[in-house]
């Protein structure tokens, strides 16, 4: 899932000390964070799509996607939704204020806006984020686009003055006053040549895979929040073969491959541990993956050429990693 030039996975990540230049709410419960390196350095170079990791305490981490402008690598923008009822990330990113340090992890994409002559995007709530700045990057190649976005209401739906600027092309629909995206009518006729970028809660991506079930393969791209429901009461132990490492050990049929290759000393880094981060993605050389993460799109998933090793298991009995 790809500014408009696909970007390979990213396997290797970035460690910066940064530093909070500004703390701007602009929504209710929204806060919009802009960082900077602490040694006033650029940041890695970024495209629509990508998210980094915040490290804001101990064994916590959280994902958010990047908002801002990709060719300013003086900063990074992150937006955050209060929340709280999670387990505490984004209560710790809104404690966050200028002059606090924090460090951050990235970038990665797993979302990269692939090239096209028309998209259609669909947001909700704090989905907009990662469709802010593949919006600007669609309007300055020229492309055909159009964005549905919803939310709770008017005041909590983030980044409305800067989407105004687009006119018709954006279609705002707060569901006090509007009620939900009309998929239906939105996604009605399968179009060639159009791409589909949805971000938001897992019941609206569930609603728009079903309306695009007959739009044709490829079209869609998702990025999800939450992990995937699976069923593990069938799981069955295999053999992990570890390339470089020479290493041959065993995932037992209650054991991540992640689990596995810490427990042999090698070194993973991983965030989420519930496949939705992309953190811990690892190059396949020879198995049938069972991919149970929420990162990579069904072409990426039958390509069988990396996994996420935090969810995702071996269907047969080998698998072998370049790892």
């Amino acid at each position: 899932m790809s500014q408009a030039i696909a970007e390979p996975h990213t396997l290797t990540e970035v460690d910066i000390d940064a530093v909070v230049l500004s703390a701007q709410r602009v929504a209710e419960d929204v806060v919009l964070l802009t960082l900077g390196a602490r040694d006033g350095s650029d940041l890695p170079a970024w495209a629509p799509g990508a998210h980094i990791d915040l490290l804001l305490g101990d064994d916590l981490v959280r994902q958010y996607s990047l908002c801002g402008d990709p060719s300013d690598l003086s900063s990074y923008q992150v937006g955050v939704l209060l929340a709280p009822d999670s387990r505490g990330g984004s209560i710790a990113a809104h404690a966050l204020d200028v002059g606090h340090e924090v460090a951050i992890r990235g970038p990665r994409n797993h979302f990269a806006l692939k090239p096209s002559t028309r998209y259609v995007f669909l947001a909700g709530g704090i989905g907009i984020t990662p469709i802010v700045p593949m919006i600007a990057a669609a309007e300055a190649r020229g492309a055909d686009w159009t964005l549905h976005y919803g939310g709770r209401t008017v005041s909590s739906m983030a980044f409305t003055e800067l989407l105004a600027a687009y006119g018709d092309r954006v279609q705002l629909v707060p569901q006090d006053e509007q009620g939900l995206l009309d998929l239906a009518r939105i996604l009605s006729t399968p179009a060639g040549g159009t791409l589909v970028y949805c971000c938001g809660p897992e019941p609206l991506l569930k609603a728009v895979e079903a309306q695009c079930e007959r739009w044709p393969v490829g079209a869609l791209h998702l990025e999800r929040f939450d992990a995937l429901d699976i069923d593990t009461s069938g799981d069955t132990a295999f053999e992990l073969v570890l390339e470089r490492s020479g290493k041959t050990l065993t995932v037992g049929a209650d054991q991540t491959v992640l689990e596995v290759m810490r427990e042999a000393g090698i070194h993973v880094l991983s965030s989420c541990q519930e496949g939705t981060c992309g953190t811990c993605e690892q190059m396949v050389v020879e198995g049938d993956v069972d991919h149970r993460d929420s990162v990579l799109d069904a072409e990426e998933k039958a390509a069988n050429d990396c996994m996420m090793v935090c969810v995702s298991r071996c269907k047969g009995p080998r698998l072998v990693l370049d790892a």
